[in-house]
């Protein structure tokens, strides 16, 4: 199924004993490009994290958060930096005694400063880390794949429906050019006539320089491979694999034949018909550019 680079996807619970969130959100990138923002110390969670979503995401721009609670029931110390405190007491008792403040001095004067405290907790189960995030990252990731499930199949609908606008302006340019060979061919008859009065004009210098018209403004081998891109696009966009680049290239060609259409056609009516179906084409280009 095809997907959108754009999406987002959240799991917030608790497993194995600890709360978890993990947020996952993309916006379109070339190729896929990750960032993590993980709990402080735990920056070794980030190899899982990616390996994770790659198994997910094969392209766009995708930004990971990860918030990880303590666990209350590992024990922590605290240690006291004895001179620092006794500094910090010191500067205390100089301040009373130089401007004779009350002595209020407590335990509660030193609390504020927080340097003197040192938290020591043991190190974090590494492995049981990686594994939680794990299972959080899949969690999110199958609400944001769905997610740019959804998107996707709105940017292929779009997609094959300009499709369709192109292929019916393209038949009509097909139903068209032939005309537009006979009227030549009409109008050169008329200015020869004129010309030479009641001189009767040659049939077959009519024809070649009708003939010549004809090739110099056929349009034939560039709608067929047109409608093969076509084609070749409403396949890929039934598929089920990522082919937002391969699309990039099948637009591309899809351009070239319409410059070429336009280059050859000697009437104001295909003329416009040309200018829509590049519309069509630059619309559907700035749709892929949001395909996986």
């Amino acid at each position: 199924m095809i997907r959108s680079m754009t999406g987002y996807g959240r799991f917030e619970g608790i497993i194995e004993g600890r709360k978890i969130i993990f947020e996952i959100k993309s916006v379109n990138h070339r190729f896929l490009e990750l960032q993590c923002r993980t709990p402080r110390g735990c920056g070794f969670i980030e190899e899982t994290i990616k390996n994770v979503v790659s198994e997910y995401v094969t392209r766009g721009k995708a930004d990971v958060f990860v918030a990880i609670e303590a666990d209350d029931n590992v024990a922590a110390e605290v240690s006291v930096n004895h001179s620092l405190a006794a500094g910090y007491l010191n500067a205390l008792r100089e301040l009373r005694d130089k401007y004779g403040l009350a002595d209020d001095i407590a335990v509660s004067s030193l609390e504020k400063y927080s340097d003197i405290f040192t938290v020591h907790k043991p190190p974090e189960d590494e492995e049981k880390l990686c594994r939680i995030t794990e299972q959080a990252a899949r969690q999110a990731l199958e609400s944001f794949v769905s997610m740019r499930e959804r998107e996707g199949e709105k940017l292929r609908n779009d997609v094959l429906d300009r499709c369709d606008k192109i292929i019916s302006i393209v038949e009509q340019i097909e139903k068209r050019s032939p005309e537009i060979v006979s009227e030549y061919r009409n109008k050169l008859l008329a200015r020869i006539n004129e010309v030479l009065v009641d001189t009767t004009a040659d049939p077959q210098r009519i024809l070649t320089e009708a003939a010549i018209f004809a090739d110099k403004t056929a349009v034939d081998e560039e709608t067929v491979r047109l409608r093969s891109h076509i084609d070749q696009l409403r396949n890929m966009l039934s598929g089920s694999e990522a082919v937002g680049r391969k699309l990039d290239f099948i637009v591309q060609e899809m351009n070239r034949e319409a410059n070429t259409i336009g280059s050859k056609v000697n009437d104001a009516e295909l003329a416009h018909k040309v200018v829509d179906i590049k519309s069509e084409i630059e619309k559907i280009r700035e749709q892929i550019q949001n395909i996986e």
